[in-house]
């Protein structure tokens, strides 16, 4: 698995690939994108408090339900397919997955809830599909 983040073309989806893989925090230290470097910290350490420090509001929501957001932190995302992402994640469950709207974020949903990185390949963006390779079958 750590092969396919040699695979990861940009540098901080790369280290994020392998922090994730290897369960240590010292490779989000690498990334140069400091709401990313916060996102993979709280997503490598399990720690819903670091999700706090991130600005950007969608990375911010990803965090919460990525870490185990609780249903009642999902209910304030405002974005209906943040929302129900996050719903998907925390719950464990791919049912809320069809009902994001957007197809790459369908997709990641099913793929990351699923543990099943062959849907990733189904994702056209190039960064949600490297992302998603990164945290389907964690």
């Amino acid at each position: 698995m750590a092969s396919e983040c040699g695979l990861v073309s940009d540098p901080d989806a790369r280290n994020f690939c392998y922090a994730r893989q290897r369960h240590e925090a010292s490779s989000c230290g690498l990334i140069r994108d400091s709401d990313q470097r916060s996102y993979c910290y709280a997503v490598v350490r399990g720690s819903r408090s670091e999700c706090g420090l991130i600005r950007d509001a969608d990375l911010r929501n990803r965090c919460y339900g990525e870490t185990g957001g609780s249903s009642s932190e999902c209910g304030l995302i405002r974005d209906a397919d943040a929302r129900n992402l996050c719903y998907a994640v925390s719950r464990g469950e791919s049912s809320s997955c069809g009902l994001v709207r957007d197809s790459d974020q369908r997709n990641y949903c099913y793929a990351v809830v699923r543990g099943s990185r062959s849907e990733c390949g189904l994702i056209r963006d190039a960064d949600l599909r490297n992302r998603c390779y990164s945290e389907a079958g964690r």
